[in-house]
């Protein structure tokens, strides 16, 4: 089976998976998920398998094959699992969960390898480029840096008390994160480093960016240059598009779902971003126009995640 060169997923709380064409908005594939509703995709660097985190499990499937089955589960987590990823040589995965804890997987080996407690609710955990720091972000407001060098807990703030970190992105070099909250807001920090770790965050911007809820942050990656873009998706409906080299001021409102928009991803370039909403759709944007160039209709119930990978060939 050839491998498509744009891989996109997206989930449902109709309790399936589907791949899309990209371009043409088709679906290619279904896969049945009845055993829990999904909250995080992620697929892996090379493009070989779609990691699906549910209640309490994380999955495994095949992207080239058609067997409906995982080739693994993780199950491990006692409560849903909020938060996937992998390390950037794919030999390795992350998670966060709502059990309160940040765990790491090696892909190469069967069992879990570490366990770190945030000691409240898991709702986003990112890798720092450094491929040594997982930052992670609970519904207590604690933001924390996970040194796996020292395997420790480096580092922990909180922006705003008892306000739900919903969503952590890490600019593409290292050099500055975004937080964002259940009031709307994003914390903006420069990442000051020692000779090995992160030291300290340093305060450069608050953004109140919606009048709801901000289900996702993201920053553009790094073939995106020379405009570097926030986005963030929101329980207003919209999501929207923030210039980061001009004090975060708006460049675009994505207006066109009528429902809460889970979350976002760009591509590659930089160029485009999917978005998944409660109104059963996903949608293709242009980021440079703010219009929508394809919906990916066919779910019956909310779409609640989405993953891209339309990188080069590893």
């Amino acid at each position: 089976m050839s491998q498509p060169s744009v891989i996109l997923a997206t989930a449902s709380y109709d309790h399936t998976i589907r791949f899309w064409e990209a371009q043409t908005g088709r679906c290619c594939r279904n896969i049945q998920y009845p055993d829990s509703h999904v909250n995080r995709l992620e697929i892996t660097p090379d493009k070989r398998f779609l990691a699906v985190a549910g209640s309490k499990h994380i999955r495994i499937f095949d992207i080239n094959s058609n067997n409906p089955q995982p080739l693994t589960s993780y199950d491990s987590h006692t409560n849903n699992v909020m938060a996937v990823g992998f390390s950037d040589d794919g030999n390795w995965m992350y998670s966060g969960s709502e059990d309160g804890t940040v765990k790491i997987w090696d892909l190469r080996a069967p069992g879990l390898q570490r366990e770190y407690e945030s000691r409240a609710a898991v709702n986003t955990v990112v890798l720092h480029p450094n491929q040594t720091e997982l930052i992670s972000g609970d519904q207590n407001g604690n933001i924390r840096v996970w040194d796996l060098t020292a395997n420790s807990c480096s580092c922990e703030l909180v922006p705003e008390v008892d306000t739900a970190i919903r969503s952590l992105t890490v600019m593409w070099d290292g050099a500055m994160v975004v937080a964002a909250n259940n009031n709307g807001t994003c914390y903006v920090w420069r990442l000051l480093r020692g000779t090995q770790t992160l030291t300290n965050f340093e305060p450069l911007h608050r953004l109140q960016a919606h009048k709801g809820y901000i289900l996702k942050c993201l920053l553009s990656p790094e073939y995106s240059e020379p405009h570097r873009y926030l986005a963030t998706a929101s329980s207003d409906h919209t999501v929207k598009i923030w210039n980061v080299d001009n004090r975060f001021s708006l460049e675009k409102t994505l207006s066109g779902h009528d429902r809460w928009v889970w979350d976002c991803v760009f591509s590659v370039d930089g160029a485009y971003l999917i978005t998944a909403s409660s109104d059963n759709t996903a949608k293709l944007w242009s980021v440079s126009s703010g219009e929508v160039i394809q919906t990916y209709s066919g779910h019956h119930k909310a779409v609640v995640c989405c993953a891209l990978n339309d990188g080069a060939e590893l």
